[in-house]
C-alpha cells in the first residue's frame, strides 16, 4: 500500500514522525509536504497535493493521511475533490467505521489533540480495516460520487 501524507504547520512535526513510523512498518510513503515548517502556510494546498497525487497514481491501493491542528480543515478541503472520502480520525472506533462502512481513502488527523501513541492506534486501525462492501454501503458511495 502506498500512503501519501501532507500537513500544514500545525501537523508538520507529527507528519515527520508518522512518515518515519510508517516507512519502518514497510509502507511506501510519499511526503507531499511541506518540507519546512512555515507558520503562515495554508492547509488546502497540502490537501490538494495529496488527493491529486492519489488520483494520478496508477496503483489501485493508495491512501492519504492529512494532518492539521484540528483535522477539520484538511477533512473539508479533501472532501471537495471528487472520489475522495476523507474522515476525521479522533479515535479507533470512528476510523474503523469509516473504513468498514464508507471505504474512506483519506484519514485526517488532529495534531493538537492526540498523543503519538493514540495516532499509531488510529492509523493502524484505519489501515487494517477492510471495506465491508455491503450493497447498501456501495450504493451510498455511488450516491456520493454523483454529487456536484
Amino acid at each position: 500500500m502506498k500512503i501519501f501524507l501532507g500537513a500544514d504547520h500545525n501537523g508538520f512535526d507529527l507528519k515527520k514522525t508518522l512518515v518515519d513510523y510508517l516507512t519502518r512498518g514497510g509502507y511506501e510513503v510519499v511526503d507531499e509536504g511541506d518540507t519546512e515548517k512555515h507558520p503562515d502556510d495554508d492547509y488546502p494546498q497540502f490537501a490538494t497535493r495529496v488527493v491529486h497525487a492519489m488520483s494520478e497514481d496508477p496503483s489501485s491501493n493508495v491512501r492519504g493521511i492529512l494532518i492539521c491542528g484540528s483535522g477539520q480543515g484538511m477533512c473539508i478541503a479533501a472532501n471537495r475533490h471528487k472520489g475522495i472520502r476523507a474522515a476525521l480520525g479522533y479515535d479507533q472506533e470512528s476510523v474503523r467505521s469509516s473504513r468498514n462502512d464508507d471505504d474512506t481513502n483519506v484519514l485526517c488527523l488532529p495534531a493538537q489533540s492526540l498523543e503519538f501513541e493514540q495516532v499509531v492506534g488510529i492509523v493502524h486501525t484505519w489501515l487494517m480495516t477492510p471495506f465491508a462492501g455491503a450493497p447498501r454501503f456501495r450504493r451510498r458511495i455511488d450516491e456520493l460520487d454523483e454529487l456536484e
